[in-house]
């Protein structure tokens, strides 16, 4: 292995070192994800909800249905686009925040998406994390029409090494955040994923919204 290759590897294994085991984030996300529940949920028309139609089939995690794409090695997300939905918008790292909760885009900022950086890149082997908000006091944000999704649309993301990861959709459910299948929704299934979140279900003054929207996505091609 020459110099070069030595320091790449290093570099790489620093930065694995410094991601939580899916374990941790699984339990972290579980109570945290409930931090993008400050949308205003103040309109007369709700964000759309998944029809139980579109629930998340476990066989097409692992390719049944479609072919798998190579994993991609680590790279920032740039942006993110999803065509069914008329997403299109830029992507910026969050982590937790002092509390301890999971970080989310500034709410003032509607057309913004969160990549979690205790994970995986998006294209990596792993499973990889976007969060969004789903409205705020002035209207819809960036993912509002996640619950419109169906499988097999699709959801791009351009990286910073200018590759751009495709992910297919297998599934889109809405869970109740007191109770939130952390292993399901984040445990790796060895091969390159990705989950799109957002607030949904119902919405009180007290609490904001009781549920959080899963888009699961597994990479199918690289451009």
């Amino acid at each position: 292995m020459s110099a070069y290759e030595l320091s790449e590897a290093a570099e790489e294994e620093e930065r694995r070192k410094k991601r939580a085991p899916w374990g941790v984030i699984a339990l972290v996300l579980l109570t945290g994800l409930a931090l993008i529940r400050n949308g205003s949920g103040e309109f007369d028309i709700g964000p759309p909800q998944p029809a139980s139609a579109a629930a998340a089939d476990s066989r097409a995690a692992v390719g049944v249905f479609g072919t798998v794409a190579a994993p991609l090695p680590y790279a920032v997300p740039t942006r993110v686009r999803i065509p069914a939905i008329r997403v299109d918008a830029p992507v910026m790292a969050v982590g937790l925040d002092t509390d301890g909760w999971v970080g989310a885009p500034p709410p003032e900022d509607p057309n913004l998406a969160g990549w979690f950086t205790g994970g995986v890149s998006p294209g990596e082997k792993g499973t990889a994390v976007v969060v969004g908000h789903v409205d705020n006091k002035l209207g819809p944000a960036v993912f509002y029409g996640l619950g419109a999704l169906k499988k097999g649309n699709r959801v791009e993301v351009a990286r910073q090494d200018g590759k751009t990861a495709v992910f297919e959709i297998y599934g889109i459910e809405v869970f109740a955040k007191n109770n939130f299948p952390g292993d399901r929704v984040y445990a790796s299934k060895g091969s390159p994923e990705l989950r799109v979140i957002t607030c949904g279900g119902g919405f009180s003054k007290a609490n904001g919204y009781d549920g959080n929207v899963v888009a699961f996505a597994r990479l199918v091609e690289v451009r």
